[in-house]
């Protein structure tokens, strides 16, 4: 059995993914990963880099056995479809939190959901936080003597 050792830019030790041959593919190395990590396709994407040399790997590479390479997230493509939620059904509802979550969830980074429900809910929660002090500061009056002339305009006589 033949490895590559991979380890995330975040973390400290290396993991190690095994495969019969001399090399694999970039894809089946993407899809392995992925699958032991417990991503998404539909969530993220990764990018492979040399541990040695910080040199990305293409899409069409061949990585040979015992190399050490840097995993990082990447934002999946935009040409990639969303694979987790049928079309024509509508997305779950914004202000609700994420399953496994309250509504005061301290660490997001630890609750047991995926990452893009975790990245709404930080979003949903730093909105909550705003919308009070937003809400105390009155409106912003203009300078007196800066508004402009209000125009009297001559009601229209009816016809009788």
């Amino acid at each position: 059995m033949s490895g590559v050792h991979y380890k995330f830019s975040s973390k400290l030790s290396y993991d190690v993914v095994t495969f019969h041959g001399h090399s694999i593919s970039l894809g089946d190395l993407k899809h392995q990963i992925m699958a032991r990590e417990r991503l998404k396709a539909a969530n993220c994407d990764l990018q492979i880099l040399n541990a040695e040399t910080s040199e990305e790997y293409s899409d069409d590479a061949q990585i040979p056995k015992n190399v050490s390479v840097i995993v990082k997230r990447v934002p999946a493509r935009a040409t990639a479809p969303k694979l987790h939620q049928p079309i024509g059904k509508a997305s779950r509802n914004q202000n609700e939190p994420v399953r496994g979550t309250s509504k005061a969830t301290p660490n997001l980074a630890e609750a047991n959901a995926a990452e893009e429900d975790k990245i709404k809910a930080m979003m949903i929660q730093s909105c909550r936080y705003h919308e009070p002090l937003k809400r105390q500061h009155p409106q912003p009056r203009s300078p007196a003597g800066m508004e402009p002339p209000i125009k009297k305009v001559k009601k229209a006589e009816k016809p009788v």
